[in-house]
Formats: C-alpha cells, sequence, structure tokens
C-alpha cells in the first residue's frame, strides 16, 4: 500500500510539473523565433542547412531552460520521489515482508523487540504460539469436554454394574478438576481432562484416615480398611460374606473377593494396586460402550492413575486421567491417589487435594460475577506466560484466588482487563518478595458458604506455599529471574494479542458448560 501511494503521488506530481515546463519551454522557444524575426539576415545561414535546425534549436532551448533554476527545482522532485519510490520497493522485496496487509508501526517495534539477542526466533515464536493457543483454547474446551464427561460417565455406569455384587470398592460419579473444568488453560486445547473419581468401602468394610500434618510435605496421609460385622446388618440378604466372623476355611475359598486381600497391603489401602485393577476394568468395560465405534481407546502406563488417549477417526486425540479420591468427612477434600511427579511416595499413601473445593469457587464466582468477566482470560494470559519458567500454575492460581476474594467481582469485567492482569502480576512479585504466598483454604474466613471445608481448616494458620524459598536463597534468586522473563513475556504477549484482536467472548462461564441431555457423540 505505501508504495502505490507514492506512486500516485509521483504520478500526480509530474501531471502538475508538465504545464510549467511547456510554459518555461514555449517562453524560450519564443524568444528564440523573435531573434529571427528582428534579425532576418543572420537567419539565412540556419535555412540553408535545415536538418541542422532542429537540433540547435532545440539545444538553445534547452540550455536557456538549464539557466532558470526552476528548472532544476521541479526537475529535482520527481527525481527524489522516483528515488524514495525505489527504496520502498526494495524494503518490501527483503524476505519476511507481506505483500498483502500493511504493517503498523506498532507491530514494527515488537518485532524488533523480539529480534533483540541469540533467542529473538524462539522467542517470537513461543510468544505467537502462546497467543494462537490461547485464542483457540477456548473455542474447542467446551466440546471437548462434553465429549470427556459422557465418556467417563458411561466407563463407570458399566463398571459399577460388574461390580454391583462384588466386594470391591464402591464407584462414585467422577468430578472434573483442574484448569479444563475451570474455564481456562494454560496448555490450550492440548490439555489433559482430568477427573476425580470419589471411592467409597465396600460392603463389610471401612475407611479410617490417619492424616498427617497440614501442608506436610511429602504427605504421610493413608487411609486404612476395617472389616465390620454385617452377621445381623444384612439378615434379608442371601450368601452374605462376614469378613470379620467368616471361618478361615470360607474366607480362603473367597480370597478373591477379599478386598484386603487384593487392593490393600496390610491393613492399608494401596494406590498402585487400586489402579492396575481399575485399568483392567476399563479395558473390559469398553468393548460394551457405544462410544468404541466411534474412538480408540489406550491405557497409558501409570502407576496412580488410570490415563486414556481418545483418538477420532482424523486421527485427533485428547488426553483423560482419572485419579482416585476419599473423602474427608462431608467436605470439598479427598485425599488423593495423584501426588507431585517427581516425588516417591509409597503405595500406601495418599495426599491431600483442594481441587474440588477450587472448581466449586470458580464456579461461585462464575454464578456470581457480570457476564463479560475476564478473571479466566486473565489468569490464562499470566499461565500461558508462565510456560517454561520454573512457576508453576498452582501457585498463579491461589494468586488469582485470593484477587478474587478481595477484589469486587465488578471490577473485573473485561473494560478493566488490564488493570487487573497489573493486579495479578504484582501480587505474585509482592509474595515472591516476601517469600509468602498463603495457602486460600487454610485460615481464609472468607471463604463462599457453598465451599465446605473441615472444621479445623478456618481456624489453621495458613500454609506458606513459598516455604522453599525461605530455605534456599539460590531458588529465591531463580523465582525472581523467572518472574522478570515471565514479565516481559507477558508484555510482548499482550501487545500481540492487542495487534490480532482480543476475543471478546474469552470468559468460559463454567455453569454454563452441562452436560447435553442427548447421546449424540461430539467429536473433538
Amino acid at each position: 500500500m505505501a508504495a502505490k501511494r507514492v506512486l500516485a503521488l509521483l504520478v500526480l506530481t509530474i501531471c502538475q510539473l508538465l504545464p510549467m515546463a511547456g510554459r518555461m519551454l514555449d517562453d524560450g522557444k519564443h524568444e528564440c523565433v523573435q531573434q529571427r524575426v528582428e534579425h532576418p539576415m543572420a537567419r539565412m545561414p540556419w535555412l540553408l542547412q535545415g536538418h541542422e535546425w532542429s537540433s540547435l534549436d532545440w539545444g538553445g532551448l534547452v540550455f536557456a531552460a538549464l539557466q532558470q533554476w526552476q528548472f532544476w527545482a521541479i526537475a529535482g522532485v520527481p527525481v527524489l520521489l522516483f528515488g524514495l519510490c525505489w527504496w520502498v520497493w526494495k524494503r518490501r522485496r527483503q524476505p519476511g515482508s507481506s505483500h498483502e496487509e500493511e504493517s503498523s508501526s506498532s507491530s514494527t517495534e515488537l518485532e524488533e523487540a523480539e529480534s533483540e539477542g541469540a533467542d529473538a526466533d524462539d522467542e517470537g515464536r513461543l510468544l505467537r504460539d502462546s497467543a494462537k493457543r490461547i485464542r483457540s483454547s477456548v473455542k474447542g474446551m467446551a466440546n471437548r469436554r462434553q465429549v470427556v464427561e459422557e465418556v467417563v460417565s458411561d466407563l463407570l455406569t458399566v463398571s459399577q454394574e460388574r461390580l454391583s455384587n462384588s466386594f470391591f470398592p464402591v464407584l462414585q460419579p467422577a468430578i472434573g478438576v483442574g484448569s479444563a473444568f475451570e474455564g481456562w488453560s494454560p496448555h490450550g486445547t492440548d490439555s489433559v481432562f482430568c477427573l476425580l473419581v470419589p471411592i467409597k468401602p465396600p460392603r463389610g468394610h471401612a475407611f479410617h484416615l490417619e492424616l498427617g500434618a497440614a501442608g506436610e510435605m511429602p504427605a504421610k496421609n493413608c487411609v486404612r480398611v476395617d472389616l465390620e460385622c454385617t452377621c445381623t446388618r444384612d439378615q434379608g440378604v442371601e450368601n452374605v460374606l462376614c469378613f470379620l466372623h467368616q471361618p478361615e476355611e470360607g474366607l480362603s475359598r473367597n480370597q478373591v473377593l477379599s478386598f484386603l486381600g487384593t487392593l490393600c497391603t496390610g491393613s492399608y489401602l494401596d494406590v498402585e494396586k487400586i489402579a492396575r485393577w481399575f485399568q483392567k476394568l476399563v479395558r473390559s468395560a469398553w468393548r460394551e460402550m457405544p462410544q468404541s465405534r466411534l474412538y480408540t481407546m489406550k491405557v497409558l502406563p501409570s502407576s496412580r492413575s488410570c490415563k486414556l488417549r481418545l483418538t477420532n477417526a482424523s486421527g485427533r486425540s485428547l488426553f483423560i486421567e482419572m485419579m482416585f479420591g476419599v473423602q474427608r468427612g462431608d467436605s470439598d477434600i479427598f485425599l488423593s491417589s495423584q501426588t507431585k511427579e517427581g516425588t516417591f511416595t509409597p503405595s500406601t499413601t495418599w495426599a491431600e487435594t483442594y481441587d474440588v473445593a477450587e472448581v466449586k469457587f470458580f464456579r461461585h464466582v462464575a454464578r456470581q460475577a457480570p457476564r463479560d468477566t475476564s478473571h479466566l482470560k486473565c489468569l490464562q494470559l499470566c499461565a500461558g506466560s508462565l510456560v517454561g519458567t520454573g512457576f508453576s500454575s498452582d501457585a498463579l492460581k491461589t494468586v488469582v484466588m485470593h484477587l478474587l476474594n478481595t477484589i469486587p467481582l465488578s471490577s473485573w469485567r473485561r473494560r478493566e482487563f488490564l488493570t487487573r492482569l497489573q493486579d495479578t502480576m504484582w501480587y505474585l512479585h509482592g509474595c515472591l518478595e516476601e517469600k509468602r504466598l498463603d495457602h486460600f483454604f487454610f485460615g481464609n474466613e472468607n471463604m463462599p458458604e457453598d465451599i465446605i471445608l473441615p472444621p479445623a481448616f478456618q481456624a489453621a494458620e495458613p500454609i506458606n506455599l513459598f516455604q522453599c524459598l525461605l530455605q534456599d536463597p539460590a531458588a529465591h534468586a531463580k523465582a525472581l529471574r523467572d518472574f522478570e522473563e515471565a514479565q516481559g513475556r507477558l508484555t510482548r504477549l499482550v501487545f500481540t494479542e492487542n495487534e490480532r484482536g482480543l476475543p471478546g467472548q474469552s470468559c468460559v462461564c463454567v455453569h454454563s458448560t452441562a452436560r447435553a441431555s442427548s447421546k449424540s457423540f461430539p467429536s473433538f
């Protein structure tokens, strides 16, 4: 477009200058004619040499014109414009330039900023990938989430029917947890959909939780399995097996049905045994499901959960991870089979998880907040900038939850998005400076009523999630460096988003993603 404008300007200028040049030449020719009229004898030699008259006459005219300073000014303008046009054309011919769209000064500054340093190409590619990932994640998340919910629900239904007359754990409806079910994701549509499958003890058994200290790492929570007498309780049921009073010879014949003998180590519930048992159950149940005609299912290796990969006819895959949980009373806190990666955890140890309470908190916010609330967009952009650094998305989510609990939800509307984005990074930086980030569910008196916590949580002292930074100065220095890198990346990422246009509907309300009642299995 710039080259076309310069060319048009050049043509317009020449058109304006032609009359002026014409008048100058007319004046010069008129002067020569006048001289020939005044001196007729002087022009006789030229008549005898007519072929030389034209060349000499024009040479005189040119010489006369060259003596005029206006000629230089008029002739210089087209030359300058032609040079400018050539420079623009040459610049646009360089690699990386676009002939179809106009580059703005803002995008030029962005490209220059990204080109600095040895890792400029990788940095620019990361920013572009992050922006693309964020824009596309919201669109496909709800559809994929519906596929996951239907597949897992049907799997558990078939499994429960098979276990109805056994002494194996009673599987409860799965609860979607994690960022994919909260309405955001740091990894876009490539997220792993995590679900917690609560288990309850079978008839004749009871779970007793042996809890370690709150916030203790590694976790030291165990689930002890005790036997209960069923001799009198189930008198109306035929062939009731009472493990507490069954003779040893009868127990040995029914060892295959024994919960303690199959899924426990000693008297404690064994996570790895449960995972192997459930994976085998899923493989068997899949053959009876209607989705088996639409998707190819593969059970992936995992020692403490059940990981599935579903692949449709077009080759696209989604990943599901089902964890097992034991509920603490009637609260939203569970002991989970999944523990922190990279740490050794005994098979009888369970980690305390707050995932269900977090999902309920974001659903509470979605019900209370205006429709154009941008807290999920803020969380997703910040999480995208932290990818590749030492920060976990859990710490960032804790920061946003604290802010949502203190800043009125009416102040999270889309027009205040950049302000809230800045607040989030400032809050995180302040926590890094103080080496302290309080756990959201311990000692928090401003908790929504629909989130049910154990009574000890409210009276407990807040747990410092940045305790490791107090104990390790090198880790603290690295965290500050990672924050500076993430903040710079976020600035450029927001700049890129503004250049390409922030999506208007970036906030996904969790309460609006309920399962469809129809059984038409959507593709992903």
